[in-house]
Order: C-alpha cells, then structure tokens, then sequence
C-alpha cells in the first residue's frame, strides 16, 4: 500500500507551483494520496521553517513522505537530501530545513536527476519525483551512502523568537511548550505576557501566550491580532523570565 505525501512548501497558493507539484507526482504514480499539509511557512527562511516542521509533522498520524521546500539556495551547490526518522521520510534541501526533526535514523544525499531539472523549480522536477517513489517503495536509481546534514547541526534546539505568524495574527515561535513553566512570563515588544491556556479565560484584546496545538509557544490576543497590537515580524526576539 501506497504511503501518503504531505507537501509543506512556502510557494503561497497562488501561481502554478503547488497544482504542479501535485502534477509531477501523479506523472510518477496515482497511488499516493497527497496531502496539502501547508504552503505559507516563513519564505525564504529555513532558519525559522526549521523549529516549525516537527511540531506540525508530529501530528500527522499515518507515516507518510514529507516533501519540504524552503529553498532559497534552490539551484546552487547544496545537496537534496532523503531524511529517514521513525515516522516519515523526508524529502528536501540540505540548507537546515531538516535539521530539527524527530528521531533522525539516517541522512541520503539525492544523486538522482531527472531529464528535465529547472535551477529555480527542484521542488517539482527533483523533489515531488522522488517522493513519489519513496511512496511507493521504490528508492531513486543513485543514492549515496549515509551522510551528514552540511547546514544545521550548530542551530540550538529552542529558537527564542517568532517563527511563523498565521492568519489571525497569532505569533509561533521556536520555543517547544514541553517544560516550559506556566508561571513564566514572555516579553517582546516591551510587553510582558502571562500564560492562559485558553482564549476564553481571557478578555477582548488582551495579550497572552499559550501552548498551541503544535506542540510550541504561541503568542495571541483574544479575538484580536497580537502581530498588530506588538508589530512583530518574522524573526522578532522574545525574552523567558
């Protein structure tokens, strides 16, 4: 049996780019069902994608191939790699994108090629391709032996600053909730935020911080933006005290 494909990429949905991944998988195999998982993580930013990924991988119960671009190096002289854990298999740029999954069990440098290769579109002619052999059982004709990642290895564990911020203006960062006090404050932008644990228990606009669904700290406002009222950004700083 086929095992699923989750795309995390952050094309956006507008364009062509995400239909045409879904197109060169089905060149390879219809056996797969694909999964749009997410299309918006940080652009151009691995650095920041990177403390996004497991959290939401973890929760994608059926062991699946995870196809993940963030490639701003698309084109140049990093490695695509394979990246085997003890739930998924992963496809993506050697750029730290991988770096911070769960339970790694092996690294693949991707050899293959196809015919066709675009220098600025490897997400549908390199990676789609390949995921969709892996789902199917079938590893690419040229593999390499097990490597070493070249890109992450130095990166910390816990992020302390905004990774992603979504549609209600609610602000993630790269802080994993597990272990983190219920009594500890956050500050950014000169404000310092308690702890609720859910947005009910506060009122209308104030700001807080949660753990969220994923698995990380989140930073909100009820029924209001929290990127707004801090006038945050990707990459903004936060202080655990």
């Amino acid at each position: 049996m086929a095992r699923p494909i989750y795309l995390l990429t952050d094309f956006g949905w507008t364009g062509p780019y995400v239909g045409q991944l879904h197109a060169a998988i089905l060149a390879v195999s219809d056996a797969s069902r694909v999964i749009d998982v997410m299309h918006d993580l940080p652009a151009m930013r691995p650095d920041l994608a990177a403390y996004l990924l497991p959290g939401v991988c973890r929760q994608l119960a059926v062991p699946g191939v995870v196809v993940a671009v963030v490639d701003p190096g698309v084109g140049g002289d990093r490695d695509p790699l394979i990246v085997e854990t003890t739930l998924h298999t992963y496809v993506g740029p050697d750029n730290g994108l991988l770096c911070q999954l769960d339970d790694i069990t092996a690294v693949y440098r991707i050899d293959w090629r196809p015919p066709r290769l675009s220098p600025s579109f490897h997400g549908r002619d390199l990676f789609a391709p390949v995921a969709a052999r892996l789902a199917v059982g079938s590893w690419p004709a040229s593999m390499s032996a097990p490597v070493e990642m070249a890109v992450g290895a130095d990166w910390p564990d816990v992020l302390k600053c905004v990774v992603y911020i979504d549609a209600y203006g609610n602000a993630v960062t790269g802080v994993p909730a597990k272990g983190v006090d219920l009594k500890t404050k956050i500050s950014i932008s000169g404000r310092s935020l308690g702890y609720a644990s859910t947005f009910c228990q506060i009122a209308h606009g104030e700001l807080f911080w949660y753990r969220n669904s994923q698995g990380l700290v989140e930073i909100a406002a009820r029924e209001a933006s929290a990127a707004k009222i801090l006038s945050l950004a990707l990459g903004d700083r936060i202080l655990l005290h």
